[in-house]
């Protein structure tokens, strides 16, 4: 069987199935359009979850991910115009014919003109049908080309996790394995960028070759290219290929830009301006954004931005920084293993924590917290009393309830502080600050 692809009937049934492709091309471009059109506003939604709860690594994932998303959806769309062009100029073939230059009776300097220029109208379907199935594999060699990437960031990542910032191995072995491993990764990353760009340019020169041969063949491990390979050389041998890749790398750059576009009609105020005394932005107001799909609290919300009731909510957003403040101020509740990151349900043994233990943990943790954060009011302390639970918009982090008895009638600036320690010192730094304004009944 693995000799078949020699053999001249498997030839002949490439062949066939080369004039047929068009169809399958077609309708994997319309399931493709489609899936996509729907897998992006969840993507962009992720991505500004992720970014709320200031995990980078996953918006970061998650941005790539999503501006390959809008470059596949450009070529794929640009297939389906081309390819339907395709069509229309078969079925006018069929009724017309080759174009008859003499027939339109233009003068000899157009007639020559156009002859050398449009020539005949077979060459322009053998055109459009060349830039159809290259587009359409380059649009697929792309989703290849996005995993290469995040299975080295993850590699990178994993490697300063596990090996660098480890402080559960010896320090010789996270730095003497973990910082030439990332070096390695880091230029091998960059080299393999620079001879993928150049086309090859790294491969061409004898002795620069031999030295680069071992960080190609590393990649074509971390970069999965064993899958893709020959389609990728199949599509460099060709000039068509070469210069239809130069032609739209530039366009992706411009896609690239583009999906980072806005406009502003001020010089000094943005939509995106965190909230401060002056500037009120709704990602701080949960009555706002409730219903607000994709929009999400922006480190800490209070109830309304204008209430007459006599308190006040206070809802602070969990990110993973929270709890390294507060292992900072209670080093029992550091665990021996952290488990923050992925993780599964699936579960072998009993656990090595009991119900009651896990429990007054989770007090102290709550005690910790409201130790650290607190709330202030223009400039008077308020006393609060954080507990863990959910916002409005499904985000989980710290809720309390500020009485306003004591609150004058009008505007006012609430202020989140907690404690951090520089240099074994401790300070207080501000978390956020949002205006609001309290009216009696």
């Amino acid at each position: 069987m693995s000799q078949d692809y020699t053999k001249a009937s498997f030839k002949k049934l490439l062949e066939k199935l080369q004039e047929e492709s068009w169809q399958l091309e077609l309708l994997i471009s319309g399931f493709a359009i489609f899936g996509l059109f729907q897998t992006i506003d969840p993507l962009r939604e992720a991505a500004v979850q992720a970014r709320a709860v200031e995990n980078m690594y996953s918006f970061f994932t998650l941005q790539v991910v999503a501006v390959s998303c809008y470059i596949l959806l450009f070529n794929l769309l640009l297939h389906v115009i081309l390819r339907g062009l395709w069509i229309g100029a078969l079925g006018l073939r069929y009724v017309s014919g080759d174009i008859d230059y003499e027939k339109l009776n233009y003068s000899k300097k157009f007639t020559n003109y156009l002859k050398r220029k449009v020539g005949s109208f077979d060459r322009y379907i053998s055109t459009l049908e060349d830039y159809c199935s290259v587009i359409f594999a380059v649009s697929f060699l792309l989703i290849f080309y996005v995993l290469a990437f995040t299975v080295i960031m993850i590699t990178i990542v994993t490697n300063a996790t596990l090996l660098i910032d480890n402080d559960n191995i010896p320090g010789w072995v996270s730095k003497g394995f973990g910082i030439p491993i990332m070096l390695f990764l880091v230029f091998g990353m960059l080299l393999t960028f620079f001879d993928f760009v150049t086309q090859g340019w790294l491969k061409k020169k004898q002795w620069i070759s031999k030295i680069y041969f071992p960080i190609y063949w590393v990649f074509s491990f971390l970069t999965l290219s064993f899958l893709y390979r020959a389609l990728v050389y199949n599509f460099l041998d060709n000039k068509f290929g070469k210069r239809l890749s130069l032609i739209l790398v530039p366009v992706y750059f411009l896609i690239l830009v583009s999906t980072s576009l806005y406009y502003n009609n001020s010089n000094y105020f943005r939509s995106t301006n965190t909230t401060t005394d002056y500037y009120a932005n709704k990602r701080n107001y949960e009555e706002l954004i409730k219903d607000d799909k994709g929009v999400l609290i922006d480190k800490v919300a209070i109830g309304k931005k204008v209430t007459t009731d006599s308190y006040l909510k206070v809802f602070v957003v969990y990110k993973d920084n929270i709890e390294d403040n507060i292992f900072d101020f209670n080093e029992g509740l550091k665990p021996e293993k952290d488990n923050r990151g992925l993780s599964s349900d699936i579960q072998f043994g009993s656990g090595d924590f009991s119900f009651t233990k896990k429990d007054s943990l989770k007090r102290e943790y709550i005690k910790t917290f409201n130790d650290v954060y607190s709330v202030r009011i223009d400039s008077v302390d308020f006393d609060s009393e954080f507990i863990f639970a959910q916002s409005k918009t499904s985000e989980l982090g710290f809720e309390t309830y500020v009485k306003l008895d004591s609150v004058s009638q009008g505007k006012h600036l609430l202020k989140v502080i907690r404690k951090r320690i520089r240099k074994k010192d401790t300070s207080l730094t501000r978390v956020a600050q949002i205006p609001f304004w309290y009216f009696k009944d």
